[in-house]
């Protein structure tokens, strides 16, 4: 028994004609930056949404960091953000010379603690930077209200998050900005890398436009120092075919999730806490076990993959030293890491590849 941690071969044979046949459009046009496919998906990505405005750019990563130049977050100042993520969230913060400071995560969504964030602030600070983990979207009502009551602009890291919901409204349109993540294992992947930025805010969305793109506002002529942060029209083919097929994706997603929580419910392992109030788009199925290394280990030898989200917290990075943290300085994330671990999760997984692994993991 071998299964895929996440069946992108399924997915690809079940839109192949569509794919390949946007894809064969692009090369036939010879326009590979820029052109139609890109401003038919930023206009099908913000409909989705719900947002005025979607910038599609190169990454995830540069999607933050474009969100970041846009607020001109700049050399002493500070943002606020969680130590429980991928490294991007607090990288693109250093990038620019500013200070990440971190605030420690709830035991139960794993999403920054709001409770926790005031004592954090000081008159450096800019900007929120929340993550919407494993694809829930974090307590979005508190931090923009902590935001409005202290100036600061918030940005949804809502890089695993695309396509859940809050109180109704999408991820990725809940704050001043939200950004995401078409990696090829993100809920909604292209076969590259690629990203995007949501807004309502015109000013800012033409500021990100010309940022992404040498800070041009006319060919030759630039405005800011910007980056080169373009998605290809190859990436934008691709995913105007599965954005179709996307909500009933997310239904699967969803149901898989559930299941798994449903059939683990006797075990001692944690499952996904996921709040009333809001829906998760599994981009992880990640659970909590005191013996993960032995667990692995075993579903390792049985075919079944495992990843690790996260198993370093970011204070504890080398490349952040200089922040000063230390061990026990976030007890909470500190501790998850420890004992989180991921399982395959997609679309496309069977009820059968799913009982295997949930028979092998008891």
């Amino acid at each position: 028994m071998k299964i895929p941690f996440i069946d992108l071969h399924k997915q690809y044979l079940k839109y192949k004609d569509e794919i390949d046949c946007e894809i064969a459009e692009v090369l036939n046009s010879s326009i590979y930056i820029g052109g139609e496919k890109i401003a038919l998906l930023e206009e099908k990505l913000a409909k989705f949404i719900g947002s005025k405005r979607a910038i599609v750019c190169s990454s995830g990563t540069d999607a933050l960091l474009l969100s970041l130049m846009a607020l001109d977050i700049k050399k002493g100042d500070e943002v606020i953000t969680t130590p429980f993520t991928f490294i991007a969230t607090a990288e693109v913060i250093s990038l620019l010379g500013a200070t990440p400071v971190f605030v420690d995560i709830d035991e139960k969504t794993y999403n920054i603690d709001p409770k926790k964030i005031e004592q954090k602030i000081t008159k450096n600070t800019k900007a929120l930077l929340p993550v919407s983990l494993y694809g829930q979207p974090a307590d979005m009502d508190e931090i923009n209200k902590i935001a409005k009551k202290y100036n600061l602009k918030v940005i949804e890291d809502g890089c695993q998050s695309f396509g859940a919901t809050y109180k109704g409204q999408n991820s990725c349109n809940l704050s001043d900005i939200g950004c995401t993540s078409f990696f090829p294992s993100k809920p909604l992947g292209c076969y590259g890398d690629g990203g995007a930025i949501f807004t309502d805010d015109e000013e800012l969305a033409l500021k990100i436009k010309m940022l992404l793109n040498h800070g041009q506002n006319e060919r030759y002529k630039h405005k800011y120092i910007g980056i080169n942060g373009r998605l290809d029209a190859i990436q934008a083919a691709v995913l105007l075919v599965k954005l179709k097929y996307f909500p009933n994706e997310i239904k699967q997603r969803e149901n898989i999730g559930k299941r798994y929580t449903t059939l683990l419910k006797d075990s001692n392992v944690i499952t996904p806490y996921i709040k009333n109030d809001r829906s998760s788009v599994y981009a992880q199925y990640s659970i909590r076990v005191k013996n993960r290394e032995k667990i692995i280990k075993h579903l390792n030898k049985k075919g079944i993959p495992t990843a690790i989200h996260y198993p370093t917290p970011l204070h504890l990075q080398e490349c952040f030293r200089y922040l000063g943290y230390k061990e026990g300085d976030f007890e909470v994330a500190e501790q998850i890491s420890k004992e989180i671990m991921s399982l395959p999760m997609s679309p496309f997984l069977s009820k059968n590849d799913q009982d295997s692994i949930v028979k092998e993991l008891l």
